[in-house]
């Protein structure tokens, strides 16, 4: 009785874990549109295997800066993992290396 309540508790954890992780998207694409407000920043990003458009907020501080420095530019290939609820970015890097 005690191993299938274990069981049964480990799944339903399981699913719902899975359905908090369910709302990351990565993509690799090119930027095509930056546009800075203040302490945050719009990217539109062109989708390198579907070709969509994605819109991405950016709100990293030290990436921002990046943006305003023309550190990163239109053209800049680079890799995103963002929130696909809010739009909001977790990892903002260019793919080209050093």
């Amino acid at each position: 009785m005690k191993k299938i309540v274990s069981v049964v508790l480990m799944a339903a954890f399981l699913s719902v874990s899975s359905m908090a992780f369910a709302a990351e998207q990565k993509l690799t694409g090119v930027i095509e549109k930056i546009t800075v407000n203040g302490g945050a920043a719009t990217v539109v990003l062109k989708d390198g295997k579907s070709g969509a458009k994605v819109e991405v907020i950016v709100k990293d501080q030290l990436t921002v800066d990046k943006l305003k420095d023309k550190r990163i530019v239109i053209g800049d290939e680079v890799r995103v993992k963002y929130d696909d609820a809010n739009k909001e970015s977790k990892l903002f890097r260019k793919t080209a290396g050093c």
